[in-house]
């Protein structure tokens, strides 16, 4: 259920003029016809970096760059009128009534993206209310004694203090009602001194807390008070309609205030497809801004519009960016003992990787992939490059500066380095099998630096067994790095595809110059999935082994250590060279193994 609050058209300015909007995502185009009652028609420009996968026909990197530049028109939404569901009007109710409730002359508003997201005809959940005349806090306490004489509790509340250091200005209190977190900040102008970049804070004006946003897009009120929007730089609405990414003051005063919107900026542009303004580029590209980014802003702030990039629908758009605007070093820090060192246009080698990527993974038929996996398997493209590289940490130990880069450069969980890290292993492993997977034959892998051991023990079955077909051996070797990587294996596979496209080429050569054959790249994924479905390893690393530790010390009669792991590699390869064998069979065949050592010795 909704209920629809009209825009009061003096609010809004220029509203009938059709101009440019990005769509908002995926690859739907409609056309909706104009309603003046209900609907502003309007044209728009729509990048097909979301769309252009459908085609089996766009098979190179540069030709998806070419479809990505062109821009074709379509007709999208912008509301009239904002429509507040049932739960907001709930929340918004209780909102007035705490106003009611304590006799408050007080003017509530929705800032930001709640209002955007609701103009361009998205849900959100986003909402964020600024107040006019208290702090945050002292609200929460009205609103919680308003709900306690309703007989309502509170689901949760927290106070997050101002950090300055930091470029966390404002104090900012939540509360959670009807399962719905909302913040509270009061409207703010901000004073800096000549020798300090830390603003003196006071109750601001509605137009001045506007003027004090991020940008112009997410500088729209919605009045809860008297249901209206509220476009206090007069251009919030024309930029949103045109897709522009503008800065309500001038950028670099905006972006030294709190570096951070740099990359929000980035993140909207790559997000909504709109176009970042000229200015903007060249202020967040300038040296004062990059350190600023680098030194005030902490590390899991980064982090974490880092993450919401490359798990929006414009990854490949966001990463052009932080490289074309050389904050790709910034972002993504190294420690100063990386080996090698990075090349300076190291950004631009990762967004290809990414791009290429981006497009197979878009590719339907290649495979389903849940949010994690495609996050992951963004990441892992995006740092290929630095596979290799490394770097000395406090006691020495030589580390994977992919490590580093999750873990310090975006203080990201230290899961996210370890499934990369492993990617980036077994893409290696898996580049020396890809010929083979395509051709059903293992005869080719008769030397893996990696499966030394593996082919020593399989080589000892097939002995005993001279009728062991030779696409036993591609299914061991295989069946081993898939028990490794286990459900990441349809990424670690497309990775190293895309190293195979490379392999033996120069990693630092300009990557404009490479093809990646998409195509071609997306029929071998198919191929050797299918192989490997057919060889029965799809979900291989569920299978349990048919002897457990306590068996293999009492028929090897052995107490444990390294001979029992080298057995349970042995009877692993066993298990995988004969997928239907049975426990007994197996048993039977370490207690020959066994006899044939000891007549041996």
């Amino acid at each position: 259920m909704t209920l629809s609050l009209p825009l009061p058209i003096n609010t809004i300015i220029n509203l009938p003029r059709p101009l440019l909007l990005g769509p908002p995502s995926r690859c739907r185009f409609s056309t909706v016809a104009f309603r003046p009652s209900s609907l502003l028609h309007i044209s728009g420009v729509v990048s097909r970096n979301l769309c252009r996968y459908w085609f089996s026909t766009m098979t190179t990197a540069a030709r998806v760059e070419q479809e990505e530049d062109k821009q074709s028109k379509t007709s999208v939404e912008l509301k009239e009128k904002i429509e507040i569901t049932e739960k907001e009007r709930e929340i918004f109710d209780r909102l007035l009534g705490t106003l009611r409730f304590c006799n408050l002359d007080t003017q509530l508003r929705v800032a930001g993206g709640w209002v955007r997201d609701k103009l361009l005809g998205r849900d959100s959940d986003d909402i964020d209310i600024a107040i006019d005349n208290m702090y945050g806090s002292e609200f929460l306490d009205k609103l919680k004694e308003y709900l306690a004489s309703r007989g309502e509790q509170v689901q949760g509340d927290t106070v997050i203090e101002r950090n300055p250091d930091q470029s966390k200005h404002l104090e900012t209190a939540k509360m959670r009602i009807y399962n719905q977190w909302i913040d509270f900040v009061n409207l703010r102008s901000e004073e800096y001194t000549e020798n300090s970049r830390i603003p003196t804070m006071k109750f601001g004006t509605p137009k001045e807390d506007a003027y004090r946003r991020d940008l112009t897009i997410n500088s729209l009120f919605y009045n809860i008070n008297t249901g209206s929007i509220e476009d206090l730089t007069e251009r919030g609405i024309d930029d949103l309609k045109s897709g522009r990414i503008v800065t309500p003051l001038p950028a670099k005063a905006t972006f030294l205030d709190d570096p951070l919107r740099v990359l929000r900026a980035i993140r909207f542009g790559a997000r909504f497809g709109f176009t970042l303004d000229e200015e903007l580029k060249q202020d967040a590209s300038s040296e004062e801004v990059r350190v600023a980014l680098g030194e005030k802003i902490s590390r899991e702030r980064i982090g974490n519009e880092v993450d919401l990039m490359i798990s929006g629908n414009g990854p490949v758009s966001a990463v052009t960016y932080l490289s074309d605007l050389k904050l790709f070093g910034i972002v993504f820090a190294f420690p100063s003992s990386s080996e090698p060192a990075p090349s300076e246009n190291c950004g631009s080698i990762c967004k290809a990787y990414l791009e290429a990527m981006w497009s197979l993974i878009q590719t339907p038929g290649l495979g389903k992939f849940s949010g994690e996996q495609r996050r992951l398997a963004l990441y892992a493209a995006l740092f290929l490059p630095f596979r290799k590289t490394v770097y000395k940490d406090n006691k020495g130990k030589m580390i994977p500066v992919v490590n580093h880069i999750f873990k310090f450069s975006m203080k990201r969980k230290t899961s996210d380095a370890e499934t990369v890290i492993n990617i980036h292993r077994t893409t290696e492993k898996f580049l020396s099998l890809i010929h083979s997977l395509q051709l059903k034959n293992g005869a080719q892998v008769d030397k893996l630096d990696w499966a030394t051991d593996i082919l020593e023990h399989w080589k000892s079955i097939s002995v005993d067994d001279p009728e062991i077909p030779e696409t036993s051996k591609i299914r061991v070797l295989t069946g081993f790095l898939l028990r490794d990587i286990k459900d990441f294996w349809r990424v670690a596979l497309l990775t190293s595809l895309l190293l195979s496209v490379v392999d033996g080429m120069k990693e630092d050569q300009e990557t404009g110059q490479l093809d990646f054959q998409l195509e071609k790249l997306r029929e071998s994924y198919l191929t050797i999935e299918e192989t490997i479905c057919e060889l029965g390893l799809d979900n291989i690393w569920h299978v349990k082994p048919l002897v457990n530790g306590n068996a293999i010390m009492q028929i090897t009669e052995l107490k444990g250590g390294y001979h029992i792991r080298e057995w349970q590699q042995k009877l692993l390869t066993w298990q995988l060279a004969y997928p239907n064998g049975s426990s007994d069979e197996c048993k039977d065949w370490m207690r020959q193994v066994k006899a044939k050592r000891q007549r041996t010795e």
